[in-house]
């Protein structure tokens, strides 16, 4: 045994600790392989499924936000396209609105007129027929007045109708020749 000995001894004063004995390096080589071969196997498999369903879900994700941002975005362009038609329909209701008003403005405008020009009608009609009124009244006043001023200045009954009406009549048509006279030199 002291041989055996004497040989471990020197082979482990010829032994570097850095770099590991051969029979380390087979067995660190074979379990190396066993473990490579079930990480190959096993966990490498569920890495990718992993990955690859994340991928997806990312991919999903971003297909689904485009599709969002897409509708978005057309629906903001149909909002746009409502909302100039709605401005468009409003001028054309605000310049309806503009025209009915003049037309309703012009139409009243209109009747007030006729209205107007009926009253005054009416009233000068009405004016004429009291004119008419009174001077036949004032006629009648006068005539009497002017028979009895005659009768006496005259001294005489001047009670008969026929003579009494010639008397008023001519009376009457000296009096409207004066009146007509006195207007021309009015007017003159």
């Amino acid at each position: 045994m002291s041989t055996h000995l004497a040989v471990l001894a020197a082979e482990e004063s010829d032994h570097n600790p850095i770099i590991p004995t051969a029979y380390d390096i087979v067995w660190s080589i074979v379990v190396l392989i066993i473990i490579g071969f079930f990480f190959w196997k096993f966990a490498l498999p569920a890495y990718r499924k992993v990955m690859d369903e994340r991928s997806e879900k990312i991919e999903g994700g971003i297909a689904r936000a485009e599709e969002a941002q897409a509708k978005a975005q057309s629906a903001l362009e149909q909002y746009t396209a409502q909302l100039a038609e709605a401005r468009v329909e409003a001028a054309r209701i605000r310049e309806d609105a503009q025209d009915q008003g003049k037309q309703i403005i012009a139409e009243m405008k209109t009747k007030a007129q006729e209205e107007s020009d009926r009253i005054v009608a009416a009233g000068s009609s009405q004016l004429a027929a009291q004119r008419q009124q009174i001077v036949a009244e004032l006629r009648g006043d006068l005539g009497r007045t002017a028979v009895d001023l005659s009768e006496k200045i005259i001294g005489e009954s001047l009670s008969d109708d026929v003579k009494r009406a010639s008397t008023i009549d001519r009376f009457l048509s000296e009096l409207d020749s004066v009146d007509a006279g006195a207007a021309d030199k009015v007017g003159r």
